[in-house]
Formats: C-alpha cells, structure tokens, sequence
C-alpha cells in the first residue's frame, strides 16, 4: 500500500508516518509539508493507494486540495485527518469526497480501523449523533475521541438497526452502494441500467430506510452503523447470496 501524507507541520508529519509505516513492510509512506508539494507528487506519480490529508495548510485551504484531487484522481481515496473535530467539518468532508476524517486527537488504534474500512472500500467517521430533523449534533469537542465514543455508543442513533435489517431490496442496496461513492443520480442509473426517475425513488427509498434526510447524513449513518455491526461490502457481500 502506498500512501501521501500532507501536513504542513513537521512533527506531526513524522509522527504520521512512523504511525502508518507501523501498519508493515508492505506500506510505502510518502510525506509532503504542502499542497504545493502533494500536486508536484501525484503529478509526477499517481500510483498512491491512499491520501491522508490535513485541512490547514500554509498554502491551501485543504477543503480546496481535497475537491482538487478528487476531481483530478477519482479512484484515489483521501481520508482528512485534522485537528478540528467539528461536525460541520466531517459533514463538509464527506460532502466533498472524503472516503474517511480522522481527529489528530485519535488513538493509533482508531486510526488503523479508519483506514482498514476505507481500503475495504468504506467511509468512517468519528462517533456523531445524527437525526433526521436537527441534521448532525457533535458532543462538546472539548471531549476525546474515547469519551465521545462511550458516550455516543448510549444515544439514540447507536440503537438503530444494523444494516441488515433495513430490509433494503437487492437493487435499493446497489444504489446505496454508488450513493456512498458519491456518483449522482445520472451516473447511478447508467451504471444500474435505470432511469433517472427510478433511481430517484431508490434513493427515497434508501433515505427513509436509514432514517435520514440528506445523501451526506446517509453517508455517515451506513459509517457508523459499519462501525457497530460489521463492514458495508460484507453485508452487501452476504445479502447477494
């Protein structure tokens, strides 16, 4: 696995990838102090499996790079790991292409989980209550990742059902599963063979099941409730059967 780091801070970028090289020998770490630097790489090479992103940067706004390379490299998974933890930066994230946002403050272990579900073709995001009529409410972000993990595992969103028990149809599931790449409707219905009119009342359909208003709150309800009972590809993998 290849991956590009970008951080303009010298101690975190070092520490970030003594932390992702720990993952085993088969892991090339790349890393890069701006987003000068990281078009100059890809550019140069854009065999990277892999980009973990910070959002300031000293010559980018990283909300700017992160829409730049997933326009320029579509297949190419960016996971921003950021000192804000802010919801409205994760929700911002994930609206704009982030396969994954990690908070600085995580654990080594958290980390390796979040970029485990996204090479495994997953989104994560940190522990976030998510209701369909207040949008995303994020615990005070004076609290850990750990607190904010026990905390969140007693609301109301963590006892929603798993995934295998929306009873989402066949078809209503592959849709879901080109909603969380972020394709829009017109794409959907070429890849699936279906109109634009259907694949809107799928998406409907998929929306209601989750308990969501918005294709971003979908994005991240499937994260966490992949979080909590097992990986989308896996359930999508068994429903198929």
């Amino acid at each position: 696995m290849k991956v590009l780091l970008v951080d303009d801070h010298p101690l975190i970028l070092s520490a970030l990838q003594t932390v992702i090289q720990g993952l085993g020998d088969h892991v090339t770490v790349v890393g890069v102090g701006s987003a000068r630097a990281a078009r100059e790489t890809l550019q140069a090479d854009s065999d990277f499996d892999l980009v973990l992103l910070d959002l300031q940067l000293g010559d980018a706004d990283g909300f700017d790079l992160l829409v730049e390379f997933r326009a320029a490299y579509p297949a190419l998974p960016v996971v921003v790991v950021s000192a804000s933890d802010r919801a409205s930066d994760v929700i911002r994230s994930i609206d704009q292409g982030a396969m994954g946002f990690v908070p600085k403050r995580a654990s080594n272990d958290t980390l390796f989980e979040a970029l485990h579900m996204v090479m495994s073709g997953g989104i994560y995001v940190p522990p976030m209550n998510i209701g369909a009529e207040n949008g995303f409410t994020r615990l005070d972000s004076r609290n850990d990742l750990n607190v904010v993990g026990r905390e969140a595992a007693g609301s109301e969103f963590q006892q929603q059902p798993s995934l295998a028990s929306l009873g989402l149809t066949p078809r209503q599931t592959d849709v879901l599963a080109l909603l969380l790449q972020g394709n829009p409707n017109k794409l959907i219905a070429r890849e699936l063979g279906l109109s634009v009119e259907t694949v809107k009342d799928h998406v409907a359909a998929v929306l209601r099941a989750l308990g969501v208003s918005s294709r971003t709150q979908a994005v991240l309800a499937v994260s966490q409730m992949s979080q909590k009972h097992g990986g989308f590809s896996t359930w999508r993998s068994s429903t198929s059967r």
